[in-house]
């Protein structure tokens, strides 16, 4: 008998167990029957034990077959993993940029930067990690294999350079239901820190823009804090409470009237999105070329919108 079985073989016979014939186990792996009856016997002489009962019903499985076939689920199961994980490690190792990106900076522009970005060098493979702006920055300073990163806040971490890549604005929303959507007026800046709202969790650009602009009106604390954009999006479209979001996050919600904005009167919630890298250590190539590709998006849009072509 060889070490290992035939994992195929296996296959076939799990879905004899599941399907109840060979004939239907045949055509799910798209054989032959005559095919998967050599082979079940091969599997049954490699096994040393009968594993089906031929009858004119069927082929169920012995005791001994629904043994093996147990054993060969987790078998299967395990061959499957270690496949996923090989074709992960490959990749991982394939990419020529390795970007960390807060979650609004993902979600919103990444895949735009990335479609110019293939458009000029269709070979380079990105590899991206999504976390908050906070846990992007400590990629980056720990030198844990990020060539850029992307961050959204008011402020550049200590020990980082950087490069300005975009601005963007918060906004306040609540569902089409709630109070405030029917308000006239915008919101006084007291009114927004004397609300329990739905957040992000601590360490997102966008809490820390939200958390600096209201920091001298002893703003209540949160109602929700989430951590992710969805979730936010998710509470405040349940009617849970007003949410404070990244425009670029609930274009959808407020074009399809799911969301409604709220202006707040003289409340600066504007913020710059950056590239970010060690201090002092160049840039590698493909994250140049990104940032070539970013300045490009920039500048194609600029011209669709009419807006002035910056150089």
């Amino acid at each position: 008998m060889s070490d290992l079985p035939d994992l195929e073989s296996l296959r076939l016979l799990v879905d004899v167990a599941e399907l109840g014939s060979i004939g239907q186990a045949a055509r799910a792996a798209g054989i032959a029957q005559p095919s998967a009856t050599k082979r079940l016997a091969a599997l049954e002489r490699w096994a040393g034990v009968p594993l089906l009962l031929r009858t004119h019903r069927g082929s169920p499985l012995t005791d001994d077959g629904r043994v093996v076939v147990g054993w060969a689920i987790r078998l299967l199961g395990a061959a499957d993993e270690f496949q996923h994980s090989l074709v992960a490690l490959r990749e991982a190792r394939a990419a020529q940029l390795r970007v960390a990106a807060s979650m609004t900076v993902a979600e919103a522009l990444l895949p735009r930067w990335l479609h110019h970005l293939r458009m000029t060098y269709p070979d380079i493979r990105v590899g991206l990690t999504v976390i908050n702006s906070t846990e992007v920055a400590r990629l980056v300073l720990a030198d844990e294999g990020i060539d850029v990163g992307f961050v959204e806040g008011p402020t550049v971490p200590e020990g980082l350079d950087s490069l300005v890549v975009g601005h963007d604005q918060l906004i306040v929303v609540v569902a089409p239901g709630h109070r405030w959507a029917r308000r006239r007026q915008p919101l006084e800046p007291t009114e927004l820190a004397g609300t329990r709202l739905v957040v992000r969790e601590v360490g997102s650009g966008t809490r820390e823009t939200l958390e600096r602009a209201l920091a001298d009106l002893d703003p209540l604390p949160p109602e929700l804090a989430l951590g992710s954009n969805a979730a936010v999006k998710g509470a405040a479209m349940a009617g849970t409470a007003p949410a404070v979001l990244s425009r670029y996050a609930v274009e959808m919600e407020l074009a399809a009237k799911l969301l409604v904005a709220i202006p707040v009167r003289g409340l600066t919630l504007s913020r710059t999105l950056r590239a970010v890298w060690p201090r002092g250590r160049r840039l590698t190539g493909s994250a140049t070329a990104l940032l070539q590709a970013i300045a490009h998006s920039g500048r194609a849009e600029r011209a669709e919108s009419g807006g002035p072509a910056e150089p």
